[in-house]
């Protein structure tokens, strides 16, 4: 076990039966989903059947701002629902799954910048390989909505940094010693998670891929640095990025202020791109490896 890893793990040692493990991943997964449900259930009594359907579909696509808030909103479940499960069955804080407060604000400041200054770096560099892109006819719009979506992909990567980097690592950390367990396991789940080969259609594997591999970029970083802070920065400003800046997907784009063409963007289009994002968060943890190494 690497010293800088050990404040995380230890609390998960007294009770890391593997049952309790799956079952308390289950349980985030139920109360997740309930929390889902009981806003949607607050949806339709609000505005009844037929709203509420064609509602539900722009939420899930995020097609509009406050669909889009919404969305975020739901990623609340998964906070409650670890909050639930730690207390529960693992007699732990939810603190106990971030690190220290302190820590985890640096780090989180250190994955902003990082993403910030070599990905948008990279991603200036090769925006000749972008689709086309126009502005949002209303800006004004986009920036009154902006504070809100920030607190929405805050909520969101950090609900995703909880469940699988905070609370599924550090779990398999204390029951198993191999590394690879609490490092590949809960990033395969990860990118299970975003495989949806009904919107995604011929590039889903490369999604599945990507986001396997950013989760297995963000298990490395949170063992290396001892807190959840770095992963959750890199993945907060990646998804600023891809959601609320540039979309070029038309997926989640109800508050992007560029976009790509409506139409035209083939699987063929989008599958050097996504490649392309692989390539620019491999340089990008290799950067933080490198920071790590001389703090």
């Amino acid at each position: 076990m690497l010293p800088s890893y050990e404040p995380l793990v230890a609390p998960a040692r007294p009770r890391r039966q593997l049952w309790r493990t799956i079952l308390g991943f289950g349980l985030i997964v139920a109360l997740y989903f309930l929390w889902m449900v009981g806003m949607g259930l607050a949806l339709w009594a609000a505005q009844g059947t037929v709203a509420f359907e064609a509602h539900l579909r722009r939420i899930a696509e995020g097609a509009d701002p406050w669909s889009l808030i919404l969305l975020f909103a739901t990623f609340l479940g998964a906070w409650v629902g670890t909050w639930v499960v730690v207390h529960l069955l693992h007699r732990r804080s939810l603190r106990s799954l971030l690190g220290r407060p302190a820590m985890v604000l640096r780090d989180f400041t250190l994955g902003l910048v990082m993403m910030a200054v070599i990905g948008g770096g990279l991603t200036l560099a090769l925006s000749p390989l972008l689709p086309p892109l126009t502005f949002r006819a209303d800006l004004g719009l986009w920036l009154a909505f902006l504070p809100l979506a920030l607190l929405g992909v805050l909520i969101q990567t950090g609900a995703e940094e909880l469940v699988f980097r905070g609370y599924l690592q550090s779990q398999l950390a204390a029951r198993f010693r191999p590394a690879w367990v609490c490092l590949f396991l809960p990033s395969a789940l990860f990118g299970l998670a975003h495989y949806n080969p009904a919107e995604l259609g011929e590039n889903a594997w490369i999604v599945l891929a990507s986001t396997g591999l950013f989760g297995l970029i963000a298990a490395d970083l949170t063992r290396q640095s001892g807190s959840l802070g770095l992963a959750w920065g890199l993945h907060f400003a990646n998804n600023v990025l891809a959601i609320l800046l540039v979309s070029v997907t038309g997926a989640l784009d109800g508050l992007s202020l560029l976009q790509g063409p409506a139409t035209g963007m083939t699987p063929e289009h989008l599958r050097p791109l996504l490649l392309t994002d692989m390539l620019l968060m491999t340089a990008v943890w290799a950067a933080c490896r490198l920071w790590l190494r001389r703090r």
